[in-house]
């Protein structure tokens, strides 16, 4: 999923021209979670304003190598090349100058790929003034940024994660819905629970729950909270995973509250248009 392209309307450097290897949305209903639990978080992170209609993110390195993150405000430029990108399809990412809001140095997410002819992908050298450049989270922490990134691994590998538990959705004891005795690992798992049902009563910042296509009529949702975040499938069960517990994805049952409360979620959640 690399295009590597120059693109108008890169940062100033002795090569004015950017070398675009992939892209991605930054909108309420597909943003990277790395950024934040919700929307307006993920905005914030890099200094922008939650506009309803979003932002594209383009990833790719100046003519010295330098790493830099455009953000463009053409939303559906940036939506065709991810299509086509997946579809294993060359597409030319070429923002017009126009387009861009911002040049951020550094890249927030991991970018496996490298442009030719330039050097490796390094920061830019930073003038008075400029933002510390951006960088993915550290792989051998844990903290809210990678808890967020392995829900979404979690989402991404549902049937291998589903496969792990029984035909009920409970292992090593997990209460049916979250809302029984059992560990102390899963007070946590309730308090995400009772959460959850308090954004039934008073919805939360918009992107903090979204709802995307799984297939014979249901959805996955994937939700966050400070300390938490839930991966389900409205017609099966929930995994959740906490800050105290690192690297622990947690079970929990179909039960017989877990189904209204996927169902009040799903109605509420944002959804890729």
């Amino acid at each position: 999923m690399a295009a590597t392209e120059p693109a108008a309307g890169a940062p100033e450097a002795d090569d004015d021209s950017l070398f675009v290897l992939t892209a991605c949305l930054l909108t309420p209903a597909r943003f990277p979670s790395v950024l934040g639990d919700d929307y307006p978080a993920a905005c914030a992170a890099l200094g922008l304003e939650p506009y309803e209609e979003g932002y594209g993110l383009v990833f790719g390195q100046d003519g010295l190598g330098a790493r830099w993150t455009v953000v463009i405000d053409d939303v559906s430029l940036v939506a065709v090349a991810i299509a086509s990108w997946d579809c294993g399809m060359a597409y030319d990412l070429s923002p017009d100058e126009g387009s861009v809001v911002a040049g951020l140095p550094g890249w927030p997410l991991a970018v496996a790929t490298k442009a030719p002819g330039v050097p490796d992908p390094h920061d830019p050298e930073p003038e008075e003034g400029d933002p510390a450049p951006l960088a993915p989270p550290a792989e051998d922490a844990w903290g809210p940024a990678q808890r967020r990134l392995g829900a979404d691994e979690v989402a991404l590998r549902w049937d291998e994660w589903r496969a792990q538990v029984g035909p009920e959705g409970a292992a090593d004891g997990t209460p049916a819905d979250g809302s029984g005795g059992g560990p102390d690992p899963y007070d946590g798992v309730r308090r995400a629970l009772d959460e959850l049902r308090g954004y039934l009563e008073e919805p939360p910042p918009v992107g903090r729950v979204r709802s995307g296509f799984a297939g014979e009529g249901a959805r996955t949702l994937r939700a966050d909270g400070p300390g938490w975040s839930l991966v389900a499938r409205t017609d099966d069960m929930a995994f959740v995973l906490l800050d105290d517990l690192p690297r622990e994805v947690l079970p929990v049952a179909r039960g017989p509250r877990l189904p209204a409360l996927l169902e009040g979620l799903d109605a509420l959640a944002v959804r890729p248009s």
